[in-house]
């Protein structure tokens, strides 16, 4: 439901230094954070990690002045030889451990440029950190020991950059002064990994040579290495390419809330990439409104007022027409709108303490979109670390184990609105959550992308009739209105659906009841059960009674509408139209309704001759604001009617202003 907010106030304003022009030549204006080049070091545990991050830091003085002489003091203190890595350990815990738990963002520069790095952990227990932190950055430093070699986790962390789609690697091989510099050590190593990266589809930049606490090719050259003529690792950094600017992507403004003020629906979210003007003309997805941008609502920024929003700015916008949307929907150009669908190929790696499984369902979240899904098939799954294949077939597995990577293919309840990882990353990723847990991470690929230009003509208008509302509400005595019913099967609706129309008839009310099997026979015939053919029923159910309220009508329905989500659909499509939208939950528990079973339903579905069915195998998602509450099972028919006409009668009135919700 659309929230009301009254604590915010939105001002036209701007961020200080962008200009008109500046949409025009994007490089002009980026902030300083926008040049910043985020690299993500991982490697095995204990590969040292933390000794080359504090090392970089210490050879560019990016420490704050004073940082490094107190560390070398606590360590007198304790008796402690002076690490680099003690320069990162700041937190007891991870010193306690003597591991790395959490991704740490910190930053530092070179003479070209601005670096944030992003420390991943390198323990198995913590994949799920390194994952997160990874997911963001431009490149990598990937640390393998020269004293231990390649290990499992370096070929699982090799697999996983190439999983998230990073290119740009450079191989930091640490420790060389234990193994005596040895070239031919190097070289092996070198071999060994560049085979294993050929067969994930990732080619690392450089190998460079170095010895991370003794500083030897990480700023300065080493002198034990004659035989390597490459870029230190500093150097090789600073030869990385920087990431494309996101103002130049096409358009995605994932909506985050819809605020009220007076008369005004702002629209909240951060732009991902892309850019926003007033007079741009949005498609909202998924369902493909459409609507003018009528202006930008900056907050907080403190400078002069402009009409357009770049990647980045969390913003509001307003519309030139009021269109349903909701948090979750994706607002885009219409010539480079994002895929749309139900159903989708991923790769993902599976971190959850349970088997990730075909059937059960999960939640998947993407930018602000939360939807259930489900697993339909796992079309293959790979070790990480052995790159060992298992190709799903009758005799095969149905689960992704913890710390396996597969390529799968995911259902949602309703459509899901994305990127192809390799065309818009930020709109390509998703995680799994199970059991209130991110358990898992993917990218998407293999969507296609259609072009949604001429999906709504711009030559079909809404045409208003000479008869207004108010003349068809005097005419009749009362004004026309969507009562809205919503329970399991068998609590109770559809009855007293009938006897409120008997009883609004009687008070000489035009009055008619759209009952779900009845619209199933003829409108809705082509409409199955799934998740996403009951989201297009009641969609057109909602539709067909906006009209019919339209005439003056007062419309019943009498539909399980098991999901908020369409209902509130339903609610906007009344409301949007000036329609008054009245909700009913005929609150009757399932035991009670399936004691019932008018229809044997419920029999058919617990034997299995039904599936999908609500409370059984199917979920339904009771309203949390809905008008009234009827508990059916305490109420007899006649006092549930009763109690329904005692709440809407008196705002059918046809003097009287539509009811607020």
């Amino acid at each position: 439901m659309t929230t009301t907010a009254t604590s915010i106030q939105p001002q036209t304003s701007s961020v200080a230094g962008h200009s008109e022009s500046s949409i025009q030549n994007p490089e002009s204006s980026i902030a300083p954070e926008a040049q910043r080049l985020k690299i993500v070091f991982v490697g095995h545990v204990d590969h040292g990690k933390s000794t080359l991050i504090g090392r970089i830091f210490y050879d560019t003085n990016s420490f704050p002045d004073g940082k490094v002489e107190q560390i070398k003091k606590a360590c007198d203190a304790e008796g402690m030889e002076f690490e680099y890595s003690f320069l990162l350990d700041a937190l007891l815990e991870e010193q306690e451990q003597n591991i790395t738990i959490d991704t740490t963002q910190i930053q530092f520069r070179t003479e070209k440029r601005n670096y944030v790095i992003i420390d991943a952990p390198g323990h198995k227990e913590f994949l799920k950190n390194m994952i997160t932190g990874a997911a963001s950055a431009d490149a990598a430093v990937l640390l393998i020991a020269a004293n231990e070699g390649v290990r499992e986790q370096s070929r699982r962390h090799g697999y996983l950059l190439s999983l998230l789609g990073i290119k740009q690697v450079v191989v930091a091989v640490n420790k060389m002064d234990l193994v005596g510099w040895s070239q031919e050590k190097f070289e092996a190593l070198k071999t060994e990994y560049i085979d294993f990266l050929k067969q994930v589809g990732l080619e690392a930049k450089l190998f460079v040579p170095i010895s991370a606490r003794n500083g030897g090719n990480v700023q300065a050259r080493s002198e034990n290495t004659p035989w390597y003529t490459g870029p230190t690792i500093l150097s090789a950094l600073d030869h990385f390419q920087p990431p494309a600017s996101s103002r130049e992507l096409p358009l995605r403004f994932p909506v985050q809330d819809v605020y009220r003020f007076d008369d005004r629906r702002i629209i909240a979210g951060r732009i991902e990439s892309g850019t926003i003007k007033a007079g741009d003309k949005l498609i909202f997805s998924p369902n493909d409104k459409s609507a003018v941008v009528k202006s930008i609502e900056h907050w907080g920024t403190g400078s002069a007022p402009r009409d357009y929003a770049i990647a980045g700015e969390s913003i509001g916008i307003t519309l030139t027409e009021q269109i349903f949307v909701e948090r979750g929907h994706v607002a885009s150009h219409e010539s480079n709108p994002p895929i749309e669908a139900h159903r989708f190929k991923a790769n993902l790696f599976w971190m959850g303490k349970n088997h990730l499984q075909v059937g059960p369902r999960y939640k998947l979240k993407l930018a602000t979109q939360e939807i259930d899904c489900e697993i339909v098939s796992v079309d293959r799954v790979i070790d990480a670390s052995t790159l060992e294949t298992t190709t799903t077939g009758a005799e095969d597995r149905k689960y992704v184990a913890r710390n396996d990577v597969a390529e799968i293919t995911l259902q949602t309840r309703g459509p899901l609105v994305f990127d192809n990882h390799d065309v818009l990353p930020i709109m390509g990723r998703f995680v799994i959550v199970d059991d209130r847990n991110v358990a898992g991470g993917g990218i998407i690929f293999g969507g296609v992308y259609a072009d949604r230009r001429n999906i709504a003509s711009n030559n079909i208008y809404w045409h208003d009739g000479d008869i207004t509302a108010r003349q068809r509400a005097l005419r009749n005595g009362h004004k026309g209105a969507v009562v809205w019913f919503t329970g399991l099967s068998g609590s109770g609706k559809s009855s007293i659906a009938r006897a409120l129309e008997r009883e609004l008839f009687k008070h000489n009310m035009h009055v008619y009841v759209l009952d779900g099997d009845n619209v199933r026979h003829g409108l809705n015939s082509n409409l199955g059960f799934s998740p996403e053919d009951r989201e297009e029923n009641i969609r057109r159910v909602a539709e067909v009674a906006k009209l019919m309220a339209d005439s003056g009508v007062i419309v019943i329905t009498a539909f399980i509408s098991p999901y908020r989500k369409d209902r509130l659909v339903a609610r906007e499509i009344a409301r949007n139209s000036n329609i008054d939208f009245f909700e009913i939950y005929v609150a009757t528990p399932l035991e009670v309704c399936e004691k019932r079973d008018p229809k044997n339903l419920y029999k058919k579905a617990r034997a299995g001759e039904i599936t999908q069915f609500t409370g059984i195998d199917a979920p339904y998602e009771a309203p949390e604001n809905a008008e009234l509450i009827l508990h059916a099972d305490r109420l007899s028919v006649t006092e549930s009617v009763t109690t329904v006409l005692d709440n809407i009668l008196p705002l059918l009135a046809p003097g009287e202003a539509a009811f607020e919700i």
